[in-house]
């Protein structure tokens, strides 16, 4: 790839990594990042796989950014990879999502290392975001503690 179009899919993308980069979650763009932050992660952690697509525009990210606005029960990080720009380090989040396809967007609530809780593209799509944040916020009523 030149490096004019990697720059302008920066720029396009900006506005949908700065979506979540608001609304306090972490972002990891390399494999070393997503190492480093599940070499030792405490308590619970959910994790956006964000994307391009509509879905996740329309969906995914309001969907989670209003289940950890509204819920009570909170999980103690929050953080995302950008599916197909960040490709090191969302295959690198990937391999703790054993038993799970690839699938972006996604969502995924850890206890640990340990998936408790996966929302996958098709579950996003054909929802609408209330249904998806209730979705969420039961599952951190359960795990999050």
């Amino acid at each position: 790839m030149s490096n004019a179009y990697e720059e302008y899919m920066k720029q396009i993308v900006k506005p949908m990594r700065d979506e979540l980069i608001q609304a306090n979650f972490k972002e990891l763009t390399s494999e070393e990042e997503v190492e480093s932050f599940m070499d030792s992660p405490d308590g619970t952690t959910f994790v956006v796989v964000n994307s391009v697509c509509g879905c996740a525009a329309g969906l995914a990210r309001p969907a989670a950014i209003n289940a950890i606005e509204e819920s009570d029960a909170k999980p103690d990080h929050l953080v995302t990879v950008f599916a197909g720009q960040d490709k090191e380090a969302t295959a690198s989040m990937r391999d703790y999502f054993k038993g799970y396809e690839p699938s972006s967007p996604s969502m995924a609530l850890l206890k640990g290392k340990e998936v408790v809780h996966f929302i996958p593209r098709e579950d996003i799509e054909d929802n609408e975001v209330e249904e998806i944040v209730r979705n969420l916020s039961e599952a951190f009523a359960k795990y999050c503690k």
